[in-house]
């Protein structure tokens, strides 16, 4: 399980918020599940690895 320990604030239109919502609600997620997923899968896809979270630290793959 990740620590969640650190905010992200994003701001949105608000008809696509409602829309999020009401996806992930029928998808039985909460909306901060998918972005967490959506997160460790943009990460993977452009080579960033990161460290546990007692290391607190990102790295950059190299290419």
């Amino acid at each position: 399980m990740e620590s969640k320990t650190a905010r992200f604030t994003l701001l949105m239109d608000p008809d696509k918020k409602r829309a999020f919502e009401t996806l992930c609600a029928q998808q039985d997620l909460t909306p901060s599940q998918v972005i967490r997923q959506l997160i460790r899968e943009y990460l993977t896809k452009h080579g960033v690895t990161y460290t546990s979270k007692s290391a607190r630290k990102t790295t950059r793959a190299t290419r």
